[in-house]
């Protein structure tokens, strides 16, 4: 890009810049000095390929969705977080809001992520361990209690039964009287990663895309702020993917859900708005940040150029970052709160619209309330006192940075080719199934994890506290332990509630979705009404395995 281009796209950003809200601040450094709000080429100079780096704010987006950065609006603090029964998680929302959080990320117990009841014998021993049990409605009504849904942003973690927990959200929202049009939050709802990585699915590929077609097109209509979709590379990157896999497999998910929109009619200016991604920041520092810039980039070109998006928010890629769990430790697991702010920090330089930090001891078991709030400082130390927030991309322009940029860029777009290949009709969404289908992505993701095992054993890659600085003076930590009597009351609670609802209503509620599932007509009216009925999540779940059956992987070896 010659000197004139540059010069005109500086002044684009000026005049952007100048017309944006700013947070009233102090944008200077902690010795007192002015620092600009974005730094680019001198005037005058040529530079080469700057078209793929640009301003803040602009096409495509490499450097950033906003002219002002994070001088407009810092990124928010979400900690996601979910324990014991709804009483007790709620308890720790209003401790995390009360400190600072600006959102809630709902984590859900294994039970209630495989869409199954407390009560269910597989349940044993599982209910409100790794995340809190919700069984109806009801639950989700003491979940909330006392934190107004309609001004609360809520991220809710759960793919497989995503849809009816969502029904449930919005029961509980309509029950303390909010204006269900004007919510606003993310749920993950990505089944995509499920086949390719954490493996919480219901049913077949086919049926689960119906229910989520279903979302987008009621969110669209009747919750336009809430976004239907958060498309996850963080479980492909947990599960041992390379930073190039993580990204190039969830971008390719998100053009899976674009075709899904399309394929209903949907305008792909209206629904691309709705779909947020959830990626991992792990602890190689600036290829992180790299590929989080290359997200952007990509998504924007593909959006523009497959998909006929024209609008500038359809462009926009939005993601949350959560640091990396598999990056903490148990040996000497206060080593993790360094671990967690560089990965934090990382997320940050490349731009992140959410963040949640891991506690230090959560490697061994959920957080306790005070490494809870050693996560949440971590993140408010990095936005209140660190400078960071004062430049838009300081690190746009560094050569290492844009080489990694374009490298993880090439690197995705190569593996787009090969997903498309995989289809019978180049379509991406056809390449993902067949891929699913021959065990493709799971052996990817398997063959990264081998060779990077393969490393440290070698001790060519080291972790401090396993393969590295072994000795240590540190004491045992104490641990949260959730009570089996958490099972017990709410699986009592269950069968309480189940006594004193209208069985009749129930049923009749259960077998109107159900017909709703046998025509094209959308299933969340129906499935609404099964949750204002108190239907578990299990009968709502069981009930659709019952039309559509159970999906279950083949063997592979």
């Amino acid at each position: 890009m010659d000197a004139a281009d540059i010069a005109a796209g500086r002044e684009r950003w000026q005049r952007r810049y100048d017309a944006a809200r700013k947070r009233d601040a102090d944008f200077t450094t902690l010795s007192g000095a002015t620092v600009d709000p974005v730094y680019g080429p001198p005037d005058g100079v040529t530079y080469p390929g700057f078209e793929q780096i640009g301003w803040p704010g602009e096409f495509p987006y490499t450097r950033g969705l906003y002219p002002t950065g994070y001088r407009g609006r810092t990124w928010t603090i979400r900690q996601f977080a979910g324990f014991g029964n709804a009483q007790q998680t709620n308890e720790r929302y209003k401790m995390i809001l009360a400190a600072g959080g600006g959102g809630l990320s709902v984590a859900f117990d294994m039970p209630t992520l495989m869409g199954r009841d407390s009560d269910d014998p597989q349940s044993l021993g599982e209910v409100g361990h790794c995340g809190v049990a919700i069984d109806s409605a009801a639950d989700m009504e003491v979940l909330f209690g006392g934190i107004d849904l309609e001004k609360t942003t809520t991220s809710m973690t759960i793919s497989g039964p995503a849809v009816p927990v969502f029904c449930m959200y919005l029961v509980a929202a309509e029950r303390q009287g909010a204006d269900i049009s004007r919510l606003d939050g993310t749920l993950q709802t990505d089944i995509f990663k499920e086949y390719i990585a954490q493996k919480e699915w219901l049913f077949a590929p086919e049926p689960h895309l119906r229910l989520i077609g279903d979302l987008m097109e009621y969110c669209a209509r009747e919750i336009p702020k809430y976004k239907p979709l958060s498309v996850s590379g963080y479980h492909i990157r947990e599960a041992g993917s390379t930073a190039a896999q993580e990204l190039a497999y969830t971008l390719a998910d998100g053009f899976g859900y674009v075709e899904l929109g399309l394929s209903r009619g949907l305008d792909v200016n209206e629904f691309a708005p709705g779909l947020s991604f959830f990626f991992d920041a792990h602890i190689d520092f600036f290829e992180e940040i790299a590929k989080f810039r290359a997200a952007r980039r990509i998504w924007a070109r593909h959006l523009r150029d497959d998909y006929g998006a024209t609008s500038e928010k359809a462009l926009w890629l939005k993601f949350h970052t959560q640091t990396a769990g598999v990056s903490l430790t148990a040996q000497q697991p206060v080593n993790n709160v360094v671990r967690t702010a560089v990965e934090a920090l990382a997320a940050v330089l490349g731009g992140t619209n959410s963040l949640h930090t891991n506690a230090l001891d959560e490697t061994l078991a959920l957080p306790t309330d005070e490494s809870a709030e050693i996560a949440l400082r971590t993140q408010q130390v990095l936005m209140e006192e660190t400078g960071v927030v004062n430049v838009a991309d300081p690190l746009g322009g560094s050569w290492y940075v844009e080489e990694l940029t374009d490298r993880i860029e090439a690197e995705a777009e190569e593996i787009f080719a090969r997903i498309r290949e995989l289809g019978h009709d180049g379509s991406v969404t056809a390449g993902i199934l067949r891929g699913i289908e021959d065990g493709w992505f799971t052996a990817n993701i398997a063959e990264a994890a081998f060779v990077y095992q393969q490393a440290l054993e070698k001790n060519e890659k080291r972790i401090v506290g396993v393969n590295a600085h072994t000795g240590t003076v540190a004491k045992e930590l104490e641990i949260l332990r959730v009570s089996h009597e958490v099972e017990v009351m709410q699986k009592r609670e269950l069968g309480a509630r189940r006594a004193s609802r209208d069985s009749v209503r129930v049923k009749a509620a259960l077998d109107r979705m159900i017909a709703a599932a046998r025509t094209g007509e959308n299933m969340i009216p129906s499935m609404l009404e099964a949750a204002r009925a108190e239907a578990s999540l299990g009968e709502i779940c069981d009930a659709l395995k019952g039309e559509w059956g159970i999906y279950r992987e083949p063997a592979r070896f």
